[in-house]
């Protein structure tokens, strides 16, 4: 049986954050290692129930992804083998194996920068009110779900711990970050997300939208950062059951939201959930693991 990791223990560590999901520790000057705990954070509250496995799946699909996209803009991933890893991380290895990324140290950029292929979400949302996503005009008729003509950078600003990320147009990303900086972020992520995509869809997974971070190292150039292209961060529909006009079936937290739904969540309080709910989204995340990667994750 796989113990959950709600909150790593790394004393002889420095502890700079514990965000959503991940806690950060400073190794050196130069370098930072990211822990994939096994919370869940649904409409950005943190549950009181972890899914025991979830950060090691998360920690190796973003491995995957680093590794398959490392071409299209460099990252900041060093090792995920706590067996390269410095001798003062080694001695969590208990905790911090399979779930552990050693990084460069980078200056994150205040936006994330997500990307829609497919009308969804928020988006879907904004669209039925207004006929736009995050403020950019669309073509009248689109339905639920369906492929857009293009694909969308769609960025949103970064809220501190137990707020709510807010959707953004383009232009207030370039007041935020600047013209140049807004222009590269958006070339970057919409290529990364469009050799993803091509990659998934011949696995049999649409990847409908997904959040990439972005950083800054010390010479000034784009690296990607945090996770990539895992089911906390993407919309990952199986292509089989894919329908226009429709909700869909997701590799995602679906499960969750669908009880938290059925019980009418506030928003707000963090809540315990039942272990149907877990084990369900847990097999997702692997099925979607085995669909990208043709091998298992390891959960030891």
């Amino acid at each position: 049986m796989i113990e959950a990791l709600h909150e790593s223990n790394c004393p002889d560590l420095k502890l700079l954050a514990r965000g959503k999901v991940r806690d950060l520790y400073e190794i050196d000057d130069d370098t930072l290692l990211f822990v994939a705990t096994d919370r869940i954070s649904a409409y950005d509250v943190i549950m009181k129930t972890p899914i025991a496995g979830k950060g090691k799946i998360l920690t190796q699909i973003s491995v995957f992804w680093f590794d398959f996209l490392k071409d299209v803009v460099p990252n900041h991933l060093i090792t995920a083998d706590i067996d390269a890893m410095p001798a003062k991380v080694q001695q969590y290895r208990d905790q911090l194996r399979g779930r552990s990324l050693l990084v460069r140290r980078a200056e994150i950029l205040p936006v994330e920068a997500i990307v829609r292929g497919y009308i969804s979400g928020s988006g879907w949302k904004e669209y039925q009110a207004k006929g736009t996503v995050c403020g950019i005009e669309l073509p009248a008729g689109l339905r639920q779900s369906q492929e857009l003509p293009s694909v969308l950078f769609t960025p949103s600003t970064k809220a501190d711990y137990g707020g709510h990320d807010e959707n953004i147009h383009p232009d207030r990303c370039a007041e935020i970050i600047g013209q140049p900086r807004t222009d590269e972020v958006a070339r970057a992520a919409v290529t990364l997300y469009t050799r993803a995509a091509e990659y998934a869809a011949g696995k049999g997974i649409i990847i409908a939208d997904t959040k990439f971070e972005f950083g800054i190292d010390k010479s000034g150039q784009l690296m990607l950062v945090d996770e990539v292209l895992t089911p906390d961060s993407s919309r990952f529909w199986p292509s089989r059951a894919y329908v226009v006009g429709q909700p869909q079936e997701s590799y995602d937290m679906l499960f969750v939201g669908d009880y938290l739904t059925s019980i009418d969540f506030d928003m707000q309080t963090p809540m315990d959930l039942p272990p149907t709910v877990l084990d369900s989204t847990l097999k997702k995340y692997i099925e979607a693991y085995v669909k990208l990667t043709a091998s298992r994750p390891d959960l030891s």
